[in-house]
């Protein structure tokens, strides 16, 4: 979808200079837009590749491990049912404090890794759409075929060619935290305010942290909220 509304704001762009007569100046800004790009993907690479560089020294000190180990409280406040010892404790607390470093593009990783074990976990709890045909669960929760339900009736994986997969409640609480994250230095900001000739790029700190911290409070509550009315 977002590809679509990027080749309409281009076509309606060119279109407009074209009625208007102002095509030297819409070619112009393509030229100096594309050499801006560049010149910001240059940027911002030397800035990831310090803060990775940083991630993987941290990590091969063992700081990342410590981290994890001393956020795993709030990963089980959070994650009351993934099993201990999970691999998806693992990569969410990996995310989580990429998160707060503000190391964007290093948290990825991590948080697909996270999605894909979640996955699997829900492929072993049974739940339909995860789970091969054949391999269903019953409203019990023993492996009876594909079916599920009181009435025992069949619960394809895919109808009508499309998938029955539903995101699991670990899914969406994390989705909610990785969008919401608190980030205690902004990197991704001081980056883009450096390139476009900010007097003082690290100014952005204090805000971010107030603003991150209000907007990962507001997602704790938001889940824990939604997570009592679905028990009940």
């Amino acid at each position: 979808m977002l590809n679509y509304i990027w080749a309409f704001m281009i076509l309606v762009g060119v279109l407009f200079g074209a009625v208007t007569g102002k095509m030297e100046a819409v070619t112009n800004a393509a030229i100096d837009s594309a050499g801006e790009a560049v010149s910001l993907c240059v940027t911002m690479l030397g800035v990831m590749a310090l803060w990775v560089g940083l991630m993987e020294i941290a990590r091969n000190s063992g700081l990342i491990a410590k981290m994890t180990r001393g956020i795993q409280p709030f990963i089980s406040f959070m994650f009351p049912k993934i099993p201990q010892g999970h691999a998806a404790r693992e990569y969410i607390s990996t995310n989580i404090i990429a998160n707060v470093m503000g190391l964007g593009w290093a948290c990825t990783p991590a948080g697909l890794k996270a999605m894909e074990e979640l996955a699997k976990l829900e492929e072993e709890r049974g739940t339909p759409g995860y789970v091969s045909a054949g391999e269903g669960i019953f409203a019990d929760g023993k492996k009876k075929g594909n079916k599920t339900g009181k009435s025992g009736v069949e619960l394809p994986v895919v109808a009508n060619g499309k998938s029955g997969r539903v995101a699991s409640n670990e899914m969406c609480t994390f989705l909610i935290l990785n969008i919401s994250s608190l980030q205690l230095i902004p990197v991704n900001m001081i980056a883009y305010r450096s390139q476009y000739g900010s007097v003082n790029p690290a100014g952005i700190i204090a805000p971010a942290i107030v603003a991150t911290f209000v907007s990962t409070a507001v997602a704790v509550v938001y889940c824990k909220v939604k997570d009592g009315r679905r028990r009940v």
